[in-house]
């Protein structure tokens, strides 16, 4: 059971990762791309300080000490993250929600990277397969359309959409460096610390740069508390469940997998902003498939 244990967290993070993401677009126009990115972390550090002690008191397992180890794959995290999501947000506001969702989806290819270097995680020739076959997608369903009055195509979104992708890998990776310096023998309790501890930071440093450069976003954040209370939530959850599904399986694994949330933001698009898909992004989404069924394989 614990060998698949990470392929739920897996997809249930990836179910609150869209419709967190949903929320956040729709804060943009209210308090800002900086204000909306830190709705998941100010609204986020409650509950993922209460995921913590509710963990740690049932398992009785003691909270941590940190180490300075500790602290700094936490600090790196953290910083990624917040930058990742500041990316993602602006690329919303010039491109669909499905299809800026996919362009941050380049990031398997890069987490892989990132984990080889950082971690010596090699992934096995079968998953690196599939991470070439779901990025093929990826990029199939997000190529910019030429406009038709003969324009030539933005690549801004796509360029703001691949650099969060590749913070995204790059913050996954430290949170996972972060996880293993604890050393505990209880995985739960390791994630539910280092997310506490990184939403900590988080807060702390938006808070902090709102409070020296806007602060007007920063008090219309708190008087937008009924919508941001619920996206810090989902954020909180979804992220729980992703250092979860990290403390048990490689980063790659966890993110090729990941690439679910391109089914899930479809249906987002369909439902909530009716947006429709081109046969094109529907090619490009079976080949998603295809990848996420070779690594549930491999």
């Amino acid at each position: 059971m614990m060998a698949y244990l990470w392929i739920l967290f897996t997809i249930v993070a990836s179910g609150g990762q869209t419709l967190r993401n949903a929320l956040q677009r729709d804060l943009i126009a209210e308090v800002g791309t900086v204000g909306a990115t830190h709705v998941r972390f100010l609204y986020g550090l409650p509950f993922g300080c209460l995921f913590l002690l509710i963990i740690s008191t049932v398992s009785g397992t003691a909270l941590p000490v940190p180490t300075g180890g500790f602290w700094l794959w936490t600090l790196g995290g953290a910083l990624a993250q917040i930058l990742a999501t500041g990316l993602m947000l602006q690329a919303m506001k010039s491109k669909s929600f499905l299809v800026t969702i996919a362009y941050t989806k380049t990031e398997p290819v890069q987490v892989a990277i990132f984990g080889i270097l950082f971690l010596s995680e090699v992934p096995s020739p079968m998953l690196a397969g599939a991470i070439v076959v779901a990025t093929a997608g990826v990029m199939i369903m997000s190529w910019p359309k030429a406009s038709a009055d003969g324009a030539a195509r933005d690549w801004t979104p796509a360029i703001l959409g691949t650099v969060s992708g590749g913070l995204f890998g790059l913050a996954a990776v430290c949170f996972k460096g972060g996880i293993q310096s604890l050393g505990l023998p209880n995985f739960l309790v390791a994630a539910s610390a280092t997310l506490a501890a990184g939403l900590g930071l988080q807060t702390l440093i938006l808070t902090g740069y709102l409070i020296a450069t806007d602060r007007a976003a920063l008090i219309k954040l708190f008087r937008a508390w009924r919508p941001s209370v619920l996206a810090g939530f989902l954020g909180a959850f979804a992220s729980q469940c992703w250092f979860a599904a990290f403390a048990l399986e490689p980063v790659a694994h966890v993110r090729t997998l990941g690439l679910v949330e391109i089914l899930f933001s479809l249906a987002v698009s369909h439902r909530l902003m009716s947006q429709i898909t081109s046969p094109r992004e529907g090619f490009g989404i079976a080949l998603l498939v295809v990848g996420v069924l070779v690594v549930l394989n491999a």
